[in-house]
């Protein structure tokens, strides 16, 4: 009979039944306190502890976030005895608590002992560390009772591959993280674009339309005559929604035939008796995504323009626009029409006062002294 290779034995020893479910649970984390859940699952599974501590943020090498599984009376994060130990040994990944002193005597003496280590009877104290090049992203800390005794040399192949876990788990949650900030700040920015646009999934459900392309929709559908002030949730117009399945179709084909639809023209769709009134649908996909369908990215635009709309394709001040709010942008408007105060307050049934203060902050957002300076702006 053929025996088992080192290898094989090895992982074996790592690949625990108990494992596989905190494991799962570590990967789908989605925040930190998820991703803390998680850590103290896996753990409480291979190496059942009587203390597991988690930092987050350090700058330098301060922890910003620390939780841990015991209520401390100090910190259970040896910071300047880590950073001294980090300067001679850079960038360890797995080491003994204890190493970061000269000797068991001034570990024992220590303030990470004495309010970490003793109130819980702890044995011996082990720090997972995880770097980005030169920078201390997060630590675990864990702390194993007198019953436990040493970790084994089999324990610590356990908690080494299970630093691979961590790491990989930590790296997706800072692009989860780094993708939803991109995400808010994008869509803070697109509320305020005046340039109505909205996107649309494979199936044809809505993704994210901005402030623009919902007043669009409501306006596409009853007229914008009055609309301005008015918050509707209009559905997407239904001859947009027709072409788009109309490109649906053809891009399945394409692909029954074996065919690349990488290049689709862009479809425009006129509304059915206002002609000034017109959607660009473009079809929009990653190529190295080949798994996923493409989305649909629609476009609205008034051909000409006018004071009850604002939106249209050439000649709008874009730039300056963007930095007002959608209130502000049609105050703005009606101040560019020639309006009064007292007319801009009953158009937009707001009281005098409140439009003062609109128009101030549109005059400190533009840096403009005066209303004909704004008009200039404007033009």
């Amino acid at each position: 009979m053929r025996r088992p290779s080192k290898v094989s034995a090895r992982l074996q020893s790592i690949v625990d039944p108990r494992l596989e479910k905190p494991l799962l649970h570590l990967h789908a984390a989605i925040n930190v306190d998820s991703f803390w859940n998680a850590v103290q699952d896996v753990m409480e599974a291979a190496l059942p502890t009587c203390f597991i501590g988690l930092t987050l943020q350090h700058s330098p090498i301060f922890p910003g976030i620390a939780k841990s599984t015991e209520k401390l009376s100090g910190s259970f994060f040896p910071i300047a005895p880590i950073e001294k130990y980090f300067k001679a040994h850079p960038h360890r990944n797995v080491v003994f608590i204890g190493d970061f002193y000269s000797d068991k005597r001034h570990f024992r003496r220590s303030s990470f002992y004495r309010d970490c280590m003793m109130p819980i009877n702890g044995q011996c104290a082990i720090g997972l560390f995880f770097w980005d090049f030169r920078r201390l992203l997060a630590a675990i800390i864990v702390v194993c009772s007198v019953q436990q005794g040493e970790l084994s040399r089999c324990e610590m192949r356990l908690v080494r591959h299970l630093h691979l876990q961590f790491q990989t788990a930590l790296g997706r949650l800072r692009l989860l993280e780094r993708e939803r900030a991109e995400r808010v700040a994008f869509e803070q920015f697109m509320r305020r674009v005046p340039l109505p646009t909205a996107l649309l999934r494979w199936n044809l459900r809505l993704v994210y339309r901005n402030q623009a392309a919902a007043e669009f929709c409501a306006g596409w559908h009853r007229g914008f005559s009055g609309l301005r002030f008015i918050k509707l949730k209009a559905p997407l117009p239904p001859e947009i929604l027709d072409r788009c399945r109309v490109l649906k179709n053809r891009w399945k084909q394409l692909t029954s035939l074996g065919l690349a639809p990488a290049k689709f023209r862009d479809e425009t769709v006129r509304h059915p008796t206002r002609r000034d009134l017109r959607a660009t649908i473009s079809l929009k996909q990653i190529s190295s995504a080949a798994v996923a369908r493409p989305h649909f990215l629609i476009e609205f635009e008034s051909l000409h323009g006018s004071p009850a709309t604002g939106y249209q394709t050439s000649g709008a001040p874009l730039s300056h626009l963007v930095r007002l709010t959608s209130r502000e942008q049609n105050l703005a408007r009606l101040v560019c029409d020639g309006r009064s105060n007292q007319e801009i307050a009953d158009e937009s049934g707001l009281s005098l006062e409140t439009v003062k203060k609109h128009l101030h902050s549109i005059f400190s957002k533009l840096e403009v002294p005066s209303r004909g300076r704004l008009m200039a702006l404007m033009r």
